[in-house]
């Protein structure tokens, strides 16, 4: 193990060479003390790019490009700040480790934060996605040593020789809040948890409308989790007794995902109940385990659709705002689930009424979820099955659950290019 340093002594420059690519892990996994130094510090470095995902502090911001430049794989959270001068990876977070240790996507600096382990080693205590691929694949690894970390192993566990420096102290975790809801995201909640069956398994993102979701999956019963991140929705489900992960065909009693993406209470439950195991994503999002789970039914959501059923998740207004992320790799998975179904939910139009989010064309925006991997879309007014069905059908289908406001210039679309 490395000698350990105070943060204030850390020169950050002393161990960086030209144009390096320095990263670290989503959301909570953020190491502030670090990321804060390294900001701090960037006039002494020479041309560093940084490497992120979804970011939850304040840590990118514009100012910040006068001494770097960023690649980013989502534009969610804090990272849109950013997208705009970045560039995009869009990346499948099923492939990201593979991409990572066979180069394909470069790191040459990691910064991370730790806790020890009692038996040895450290934890990475709230992350695991991809952090070991990143870990894996760096030239070099500085450790934060942060003793607030909940002892969770599993795929977070790390071995004290893959630390170069381990630098002491800080106990700040990022806190993720649940948002609340609006009264529209509560509707098409409701229309989701009417889809999932008892003793489903499901998939849960972190944001107003999965909080939603897992408000009005308060009448189900043993239910399991399989999901990319979990949010403090899951320690209510959990003491509800809806969730027990007691039937999800693997994993028994055990709650699967890449990250703990809440607060301390949610951390609380991890280490105190020991009923949460971080995954790496080569396991969350690999379709040969979605597709063992039993009646794994994902629940995802898009910026917009088109009346074919591509689905856009990135772009919104000329902005990247949201990710390819998870989102295909958990739409295959609960559609080759036996009694599995892949939902995308979303309101039916932006927040101010004004654009429905069920268009006639994506015009050039990304496809994010291909119409031929689509299933079931959701919105406040009802739900359109989609799989295995036509093209003028699902428009017919898409159209009936689009805004009221909406619905004549759909249709007018729709019989024009009928009657072509």
């Amino acid at each position: 193990m490395p000698d350990i340093i105070a943060i204030d002594q850390l020169r950050i420059a002393d161990h960086l060479k030209p144009n390096d690519v320095i990263g670290w892990p989503q959301g909570p996994g953020e190491p502030l003390a670090l990321t804060e130094a390294l900001v701090a510090q960037r006039a002494n470095l020479q041309a560093p790019e940084l490497f992120f995902g979804l970011s939850a502090s304040d840590t990118l911001r514009p100012e910040i490009a006068d001494r770097f430049s960023f690649r980013a794989l989502n534009g969610a959270g804090g990272s849109r700040r950013v997208t705009a001068m970045a560039e995009i990876y869009p990346c499948h977070v099923s492939t990201i480790p593979s991409l990572l240790r066979n180069g394909t996507l470069h790191v040459d600096v990691v910064l991370v934060q730790v806790r020890p382990l009692p038996g040895g080693g450290f934890t990475l205590g709230i992350i695991s996605d991809f952090t070991q691929a990143l870990i894996q694949q760096a030239r070099l690894v500085i450790a934060l040593l942060n003793p607030a970390l909940p002892l969770l192993a599993g795929d977070a566990a790390v071995a004290g020789a893959d630390i170069d420096v381990l630098v002491e102290s800080d106990t700040r975790i990022i806190d993720m809040p649940d948002p609340e809801p609006s009264a529209v995201e509560t509707l098409v909640a409701q229309q989701v948890a009417a889809l999932v069956p008892d003793r489903a398994t499901i998939q849960l993102g972190v944001g107003t409308l999965p909080a939603a979701v897992a408000r009005a999956l308060a009448g189900h019963r043993e239910l399991g989790v399989h999901s990319g991140v979990v949010s403090d929705v899951l320690v209510d489900l959990v003491e509800q007794g809806v969730v027990t992960n007691a039937h999800k065909g693997r994993d028994a009693g055990r709650t699967v995902t890449g990250g703990l993406f809440g607060t301390r209470r949610l951390r609380d439950f991890a280490e105190r109940t020991g009923a949460i195991e971080l995954r790496s994503a080569e396991y969350t999002h690999h379709i040969g385990v979605t597709s063992s789970l039993s009646q794994f039914h994902t629940i995802n959501s898009a910026i917009e659709i088109d009346l074919s059923g591509q689905a856009n998740a990135e772009i919104a207004g000329g902005r990247y705002l949201g990710a390819v992320g998870g989102q295909v790799d958990f739409v295959r998975g609960g559609v080759a689930s036996p009694g599995g179904r892949s939902i995308i939910a979303f309101p039916s139009t932006t927040p101010d009424g004004k654009h429905s989010r069920i268009v006639a064309s994506l015009e050039g925006r990304p496809v994010t979820t291909a119409r031929s991997d689509v299933d079931v879309i959701v919105t406040e007014y009802g739900t359109a099955h989609l799989r295995g069905c036509p093209l003028n059908e699902r428009a017919r289908r898409l159209a009936a659950i689009a805004h009221p406001d909406h619905r004549d210039a759909l249709l007018r679309g729709l019989n024009k290019k009928d009657h072509a």
